[in-house]
């Protein structure tokens, strides 16, 4: 066998269809009893005929039974890798619960190339109906304020952050109320390129995206695809005018920052009513995932918190 795609040290794709995932060295199991950290978490069954599963994060009880507004976070890796094992996922967000007294939970959903897109995005919106069905079985989920929810993602789950909220807005998933997204680093293409796509000593990291895109999307398909391409989006003024609360940050280092600030400027010119963009100078691409206990890390959990928030009491 041959090896057609290749991303070192995470992902093989050979010339016979299959795939090799290589995991990383750290591995976080989920912690499901009291402890000092400051929120417990487990693992739960979305869809276990697909499958579809999450690490669910709640803060460590300290007496208050108020209830707690939900954060769906879907993990980046350009759709084709990622977890929310990944010993940075797992902290960050575990971090992120204690912080900011929500309730996480932390989507796996199938990957590409065996499962091209729109799976994913279907998969990520299956978890918002699980936690319409199952709140009243789930004890975790028994203080949970569902009309008080958020999406957050970060590169490619950005990307499904977004697009799960286009399929909410079109089609409201009974009991939930979606106040905002938050996407952290998003990952868009389109087959046009950017001027920053275009710049001198730009080639290794349009590849690499290019390779993503190529392994990810639906067969056929291109970079004008509508789950990579804005401005393919189908929305009527109507639906754009009900899409919630967006924040959007992008790293000043980033080779992705520049179609961030462009989703930013996009969805305001699509009448979105609150679009709030952040930079984080001096910053890589996901640093919080490579650097959970960082100091810019603690910045952006405030971000979130902030945001969170500020639009959480919103229609």
């Amino acid at each position: 066998m041959s090896i057609l795609a290749e991303v070192p040290g995470f992902l093989q794709v050979f010339s016979d269809g299959s795939v090799l995932r290589l995991a990383p060295d750290h591995i976080a199991p989920a912690s499901p009893t009291e402890s000092s950290i400051g929120y417990m978490s487990k693992d739960v069954i979305i869809d276990a005929l697909k499958p579809v599963t999450a690490r669910m994060f709640i803060p460590s009880t300290s007496g208050s039974r108020d209830s707690l507004p939900v954060l769906v976070y879907f993990h980046g890796g350009g759709f084709c890798i990622g977890s929310t094992t990944w010993y940075g996922y797992h902290h960050f967000l575990g971090d992120l619960c204690a912080a900011v007294r929500c309730i996480v939970l932390s989507v796996d959903y199938r990957l590409a190339p065996e499962n091209r897109l729109p799976i994913a995005y279907k998969d990520c919106y299956s978890s918002l109906e699980w936690l319409g069905c199952c709140q009243s079985t789930e004890p975790w989920l028994d203080r949970a304020n569902l009309s008080c929810l958020f999406m957050s993602g970060d590169s490619a789950g950005g990307n499904i952050a977004h697009q799960v909220a286009i399929m909410a807005t079109q089609d409201q998933v009974p009991g939930i109320q979606i106040r905002g997204i938050i996407l952290i680093h998003p990952y868009f293409g389109s087959e046009k390129r950017t001027a920053e796509e275009l710049a001198d000593g730009s080639a290794s990291y349009v590849a690499m995206n290019d390779l993503f895109w190529n392994l990810s999307i639906p067969e056929g398909s291109n970079r004008d695809y509508s789950g990579c391409n804005l401005e393919a989006a189908e929305m009527s003024p109507e639906e754009w005018d009900r899409f919630p609360s967006v924040m959007v940050f992008v790293a000043g280092l980033d080779f992705l920052k520049e179609r961030g600030v462009s989703y930013a400027e996009f969805m305001r010119k699509r009448g979105v009513k609150n679009v709030k963009l952040a930079e984080a100078e001096g910053e890589q691409h996901v640093y919080h995932v490579y650097h959970p206990k960082s100091e810019a890390t603690r910045l952006l959990q405030k971000q979130m918190s902030d945001f969170m928030a500020a639009f959480g009491t919103k229609g």
